[in-house]
């Protein structure tokens, strides 16, 4: 079981993790939440219903990392930003509008209870733990090291040829090579959870 998922045998999956393990993947998915950030409240007080129906940013995030999490919903992934036709541009803007508070918080969510499950791994004093799942927490698990993967791909510009870029015969001492060892230990991680699942 180490380094990789297992199926529980009752829709859940399970993994053996190190203190270090641990420690990693937590702060990975509190960086997330920064990320992530907040978003769009309502302010207390405020008619649950009206925030029910709450408008969200119309205007994709500057961020790279973030346009990569929310990205534009009608647009050609071949076009370059700014690129698309008035029609695709305002249909985008409308989804973002009614769309990315939600995913925000369904986001934030998945990666919070990543950070609990791993907060409840360390309160236990143990160097390291078995960290069992159940179904839906492994879908969370799933969305988050997605996310995260896509987050650091994009921050270090990972390509879609088979090496990367070059990135991934980084030597040693090149200061990205730690978050291409996280990217592709994350990759590892999110390929034995989804085929757990898929038993």
């Amino acid at each position: 079981m180490a380094g990789h998922f297992e199926p529980t045998g009752d829709g859940g999956a399970a993994i053996a993790l190190d203190e270090v393990e641990i420690s990693i993947l937590r702060s990975l998915a509190v960086q997330l939440l920064e990320l992530i950030g907040p978003g769009e409240e309502p302010a207390e007080g405020d008619d649950p219903l009206a925030a029910l129906f709450a408008e969200g940013p119309s205007e994709p995030p500057s961020d790279p990392a973030l346009a990569r999490l929310f990205p534009d919903a009608y647009r050609d992934p071949d076009t370059k930003p700014g690129d698309e036709d008035e029609d695709a541009r305002t249909a985008s803007a409308d989804f973002r509008r009614y769309t990315e508070n939600d995913l925000r918080t369904g986001k934030r969510e998945n990666a919070l209870a990543v950070v609990r499950a791993l907060d409840g791994l360390t309160a236990r004093g143990e160097g390291g733990a078995v960290l069992t799942l159940t179904g839906p927490d492994s879908q969370r698990w799933l969305g988050t090291l997605n996310d995260l993967r896509l987050a650091i791909g994009t921050r270090l510009e990972v390509t879609d040829d088979e090496n990367g870029g070059g990135l991934y015969d980084l030597p040693n001492e090149d200061p990205r090579k730690p978050m291409v060892m996280a990217y592709l230990w994350l990759g590892a991680l999110q390929e034995t959870l989804i085929e757990t699942l898929a038993d």
